[in-house]
């Protein structure tokens, strides 16, 4: 393509493939096809007929014969959709295909069929989706160094084309979610995605967001496992991927669905979502639901005490095993920076209100069954927990005086967290 005009031919069909739990190796579960605006989703026969067969989630794909439209106001099922790339991974492959042009082109330009089979194959979750319905390929990757790397993603924030090989090395990370530069990559028996500073970057936002995911997981959060790594001068964050497991056979995959597609929405209707509702979702669905709602409440604590105001219902989410639902630690836990004291979480937290304040959070704890006490206690303990391990993950991060007193001051525990009937708190 040499403009940036729709494709006219765009592919008319998909066919996913699914890791079943424990498996391997794919096989084939059905096929998506255009039905004017919408993709609709076929089981295959071959897969309803398996022993092991799972749903690809439910209740929005059961596991049955015939069509499965698309809920109402979606284009697609909304569990296909948390295995698309997002803004990040359609940059790269508007790069790849309109060169230069890419920079500068509409993600329109391409239609959600191309996105899935122009996607690394490695994605998040269990699926993949393939031209085939019998022959499983994977979309090619190249090793690459993390240097090579960075430059290739400044060189798609600067609209630059790329070398063929710094081009396919990329690519494998075009799957993953979020706007902001990433890659994929492993090392020995631990998968990783690799986040790289942005050129429109304020601020050290790859060492704000090592610092508290480091925190988080020493308020006794379940919290993905994150380290520094230095490439070309600048700080990379590498944060493991819990949704893969080595095995003697290869690597397990893990099936996943994102809080947007538990309440049935898109990215359109995400400033509906509310930490309100998913606690009601976890209450009926999810296994342990009273621990799982006390995690859950930890985390919209430390949210809100470390400036994330970046949790939307895309940052959450759920494993599926074809029955259960459980949380997935946490991830993306990326302090914001902000102008003034005044903040709003991406998510509502109680009601129609979704202010940055412990006090919302208190209103708010009867909904993950906790009284007022022990959400107090939960609060108390993350305040400390943040005050007397903030000097040695600071140390950690290798933070300057300029960077610690900008996160510290303007960032964690900023006084507008405090207003309010939390006052006593501070």
């Amino acid at each position: 393509m040499t403009s940036d005009q729709p494709d006219t031919n765009a592919p008319e069909e998909a066919y996913v493939w699914i890791w079943l739990p424990g498996a391997t190796v794919p096989v084939v579960a059905g096929r998506i096809a255009r039905d004017g605006d919408r993709l609709i989703f076929n089981y295959g026969q071959s897969y309803l007929d398996r022993n092991d067969g799972i749903p690809i989630y439910e209740p929005e794909l059961p596991s049955r014969s015939g069509a499965i439209a698309p809920e109402a106001g979606l284009g697609m099922a909304a569990c296909l959709r948390d295995a698309a790339p997002d803004a990040w991974g359609r940059r790269v492959i508007l790069n790849r295909t309109f060169g230069r042009k890419g920079k500068d082109v509409d993600i329109a330009a391409l239609d959600e069929l191309t996105y899935l089979l122009a996607s690394g194959s490695d994605r998040v979750g269990a699926l993949d989706f393939q031209h085939s319905p019998s022959e499983y390929v994977p979309r090619a990757v190249q090793a690459a160094t993390l240097e090579e790397l960075l430059s290739a993603a400044e060189k798609v924030e600067q609209g630059a084309p790329l070398s063929p090989e710094l081009d396919l090395a990329l690519f494998h990370g075009t799957s993953l979610g979020g706007a902001r530069p990433k890659a994929m990559i492993q090392d020995g028996d631990t998968k990783m995605i690799a986040k790289f500073s942005s050129l429109t970057d304020t601020s050290n936002v790859v060492k704000a967001e090592f610092v508290a995911m480091r925190l988080a997981a020493r308020a006794g959060l379940d919290v993905a496992p994150v380290r520094l790594a230095h490439a070309a001068g600048k700080d990379v964050l590498l944060v493991e991927r819990f949704d893969r497991a080595k095995t003697n056979d290869g690597w397990t995959r893990r099936a996943m669905v994102s809080a947007l597609t538990l309440f049935g929405l898109d990215e359109m209707m995400a400033r509906y979502a509310s930490y309100e509702d998913l606690a009601e979702i976890i209450r009926h669905r999810f296994i342990s639901p009273k621990a799982t709602l006390h995690e859950l409440y930890g985390r919209l604590v430390f949210n809100v005490l470390c400036g994330n105001t970046d949790d939307h219902a895309r940052n959450h989410a759920g494993f599926w095993d074809g029955e259960h639902l459980t949380l997935t630690p946490a991830y993306d836990i990326c302090p914001q920076s902000r102008t003034g004291d005044v903040a709003s979480q991406a998510m509502l937290i109680v009601g129609d209100n979704r202010a940055s304040t412990l006090a919302t959070c208190l209103a708010a704890a009867p909904n993950f069954q906790l009284s007022e006490n022990a959400a107090k206690d939960i609060i108390a303990r993350q305040i400390a927990t943040i005050r007397d391990g903030w000097n040695e993950i600071c140390e950690e991060a290798t933070l300057t005086d300029v960077e610690r007193n900008l996160f510290g001051e303007r960032i964690f525990l900023n006084d507008f967290v405090f207003e309010g009937r939390a006052e006593g708190l501070r």
